[in-house]
Parts: structure tokens; C-alpha cells; sequence
């Protein structure tokens, strides 16, 4: 039963499920060759660019994700604004639809081991900080299961909480000291609350694209302001979060986003669970009990693509959402009864290489980008939200080190 078992977090970790990230996947990356940051600052105002009687705004994140948010918070908590634009809402797509899984050491070994590890531990924190009722500790089994619906022996059951069939075999992946979880959704709201709290502002509207100074021949490009539905709207630095949807950032450097669909379902078993199981066989689906009573039930994705779904818009496959609620039935009875309480989907992020991209635009003097963060995006938001603000405000990031990101 062990080679049936999920993989070590050493080893390839999934993604969810199906997409995987290998600890040893960036190796080809190179710490050195870097351009240094050096002592790059937000944009002042003498610097802004003003037309008619309009004034710039300081910085436009564009992007109401968790990463864009996250930068927002960050930039609030050091007294700086921002304005923060996305056609649907905040927390309209991914980071409102996620597990909120977090695993302290699942990344160790890989490019973004180090941001996880930070992140995880800021997760408490700011749960703390903003008063997150939904984050908790709790644990993680690897359940093997053979699909066959049956009660197998006591000795096989003995350490899980409520897998209780077709189960041939379990293993610990993690306990209340590495595992954790929030409500993506409860955390990117109170973010937001606080930067608008501090005077932030919410733009809704289409991002077309970037608009740069037209004399600008210096070896530095400068953004002047980004047309939204229609409209130029001013700015003096701009962050580009704007997840799989990348049209916008293909304008300023050569970075392709693909988006991978997953479904999910929110099931209500009647009692709080306290166990998340990854899943090896029936495809690989994973669980994660909130303590409001929901468990959230995802799997089974999409290949890798360019999005043309319009966000806010993405469509949920009733068929997807079905297997996702069969397949639970046949690893708990308990699951048998549940109240599906929610069906969505949404696309994760991800870079042609599984990396994330942050740091400052190449060849740009004032446009950052901080995108890809794929699986472990509501997990690294903090520590990215953190490490971007201080590039920004400071000229280089000290809290996390994004070479490993470097655009």
C-alpha cells in the first residue's frame, strides 16, 4: 500500500491535484546575473504625470487577487495608498474560490521554500492582526484508496478521522506544527478592509493597457498611466497581479501566464472536521475541513492553457462538480448524507515554469509585477504582499529574498 501513497514533500508535491511541483524543478535558475535592484524607489509626486486638470494617483495595483491585495495591506501598514483595479471585485476569481491550505515546509528545497516558510509563520500573525475566526492548525493524512466503496479493518482506520472507505493505507504529511488553514476569501477582505482603512481605493473597470511616456528614450521605460475601459488613467508606478489574465503584462515583458481550472465543492457533513486528506487514486482529490462545518473537495483539473474565460465569468461544469461529489462517497460514509453547499471553479496562475514572477519589469524604471504563484498562492500572498511593498517603498526587498523571482 505505501507506493500507492502521496509523495513526500521532499519529493514531487502536488499542487492541488494533478499539477505538480518538483523541489528540484528551478535548478537551472541562477542566483547570479541579477541587475541589482539597487535604490529604486516609489515614483514622487514631481515625478507623476499630470494631464489637464487630472492629478496621478501614487500606485495602481492591477489586480484584486490575493497577491495584489496582500500588496495593498503592505503598503497601508507602512502608510502608503494605493488604488487597486479589477474588472469583477475583489477576490472575484482564485482568491476567493481557493482551499486556504497552508503547509509550512511541503515547498523546502524548491525556489520558493524560503517565501513559504515566512509566510506560513506571517499566516498566524496577521490572523491575529485582523481577527480571522477561520484559521486554525490541524492535520494532513496521505490516504490510499482503491475505489471499492468497502469498510476495510479496524487496523487500516485506526488513525483517520472520517476516510472510512476503500482505504489501503495512511500516512501522516503533516500536523498542527505544519499545517494550517484559512478562508482565502474572510483573509483577502479584511486585507482589503484595512488598506481602504487607511485610504485605498477600489476601482472597478477593464484594464486595456499601459499607457508610457511617449519622450521617454532613456534605456528605462516609464509608465505614465494604464487605459481603463477606455480611459487613461494616470499613475506613478504600477503592479501588475493580475493572475492567468496576462495580456496586459505581455505588453511590458515577454512573461506568458497559463491558467490550470479546478473545481470545487463545498460539502456540510453536519459536525467540523479536523483532518485534510490528499488523496492517492479515484484521480487524486483533495480535502479541506473549515471549522464553520463546510469541507472544501477539489481535484481533478484542466490541462494548462492560455485563459480566454472572462473573470468573474468562469464557468462551473456541473459534470466536474458531480465526480468531485461521487468520488467523496466512495472514500466516507459520513459523505454519503452531505448538503452540497457550493459548486465553482476558478484558473490558478502559473508561469511557464511553475515559478512566480516578482520584482521590478525589466527595462522599466517604475512597473512591477508579482504573479504565478499557482497552487501556493493564498499560502505565499503574505510573504509576496511583504516583500513587494518593500520594493516599492525601499528600493529592495529585505524580508525575503526575490532573486529567485526576478522578472
Amino acid at each position: 500500500a505505501g507506493t500507492l501513497l502521496v509523495a513526500a514533500a521532499s519529493a514531487n508535491v502536488r499542487c492541488f491535484a494533478g499539477v505538480t511541483r518538483s523541489s528540484h524543478g528551478a535548478e537551472a535558475l541562477s542566483t547570479s546575473g541579477h541587475v541589482s535592484r539597487g535604490s529604486r524607489r516609489v515614483a514622487t509626486a514631481a515625478q507623476g504625470t499630470t494631464r489637464g486638470d487630472d492629478s496621478a494617483n501614487g500606485i495602481l495595483i492591477l489586480g484584486g487577487s490575493v497577491i495584489g491585495v496582500s500588496i495593498a495591506y503592505h503598503l497601508a501598514l507602512r502608510g502608503v495608498k494605493s488604488t487597486l483595479v479589477d474588472r469583477a471585485g475583489i477576490a472575484s476569481c482564485a482568491s476567493g474560490k481557493a482551499g486556504g491550505f497552508l503547509a509550512k515546509d511541503w515547498n523546502d528545497g524548491s525556489p520558493v521554500g524560503m517565501l513559504a516558510r515566512k509566510s506560513f509563520d506571517m499566516h498566524e500573525q496577521v490572523a491575529k492582526e485582523l481577527n480571522l475566526p477561520s484559521y486554525r492548525r490541524l492535520k494532513c493524512m496521505g490516504v490510499a484508496v482503491d475505489g471499492t466503496g468497502s469498510k476495510p479493518g479496524g487496523a487500516k482506520l485506526k488513525d483517520l478521522e472520517w476516510t472510512d472507505l476503500g482505504v489501503q493505507g495512511a500516512r501522516l504529511m503533516g500536523d498542527e506544527t505544519t499545517i494550517a488553514q484559512v478562508n482565502p476569501k474572510e483573509l483577502v477582505d479584511a486585507m482589503w478592509s484595512f488598506a481602504e482603512g487607511k485610504g485605498s481605493t477600489f476601482r472597478k473597470g477593464i484594464v486595456e493597457r499601459l499607457e508610457y511616456a511617449g519622450d521617454d528614450r532613456s534605456r528605462a521605460k516609464r509608465v505614465t498611466g494604464v487605459v481603463i475601459d477606455g480611459a487613461i488613467v494616470l499613475a506613478e508606478s504600477v503592479v501588475m497581479s493580475m493572475g492567468p489574465w496576462g495580456s496586459v503584462l505581455q505588453q511590458a515583458m515577454d512573461c506568458t501566464m497559463l491558467g490550470v481550472k479546478f473545481h470545487s465543492v463545498l460539502m456540510r457533513t453536519g459536525r467540523v472536521l479536523n483532518e485534510a486528506v490528499f488523496f492517492s487514486g479515484l484521480g487524486d482529490p483533495e480535502v479541506y475541513p473549515r471549522n464553520d462545518g463546510h469541507t472544501y473537495v477539489t481535484g481533478f483539473p484542466d490541462p494548462p492553457r492560455v485563459v480566454s474565460e472572462v473573470p468573474g465569468e468562469v464557468e462551473v461544469r456541473e459534470e466536474m462538480c458531480t465526480r468531485l461529489v461521487d468520488t467523496m462517497k466512495k472514500v466516507s460514509s459520513e459523505m454519503d448524507g452531505a448538503e452540497i453547499a457550493l459548486k465553482q471553479s476558478c484558473y490558478l496562475p502559473f508561469t511557464k515554469d511553475s515559478v512566480p514572477c516578482m520584482g521590478i519589469v525589466p527595462k522599466h524604471a517604475n512597473a512591477y509585477v508579482a504573479t504565478g504563484h499557482g497552487c501556493w498562492g493564498i499560502m505565499n500572498s503574505l510573504a509576496s504582499g511583504l516583500a513587494m511593498s518593500e520594493l516599492i517603498i525601499d528600493g529592495e526587498a529585505t524580508s525575503v529574498d526575490l532573486r529567485p523571482f526576478d522578472p
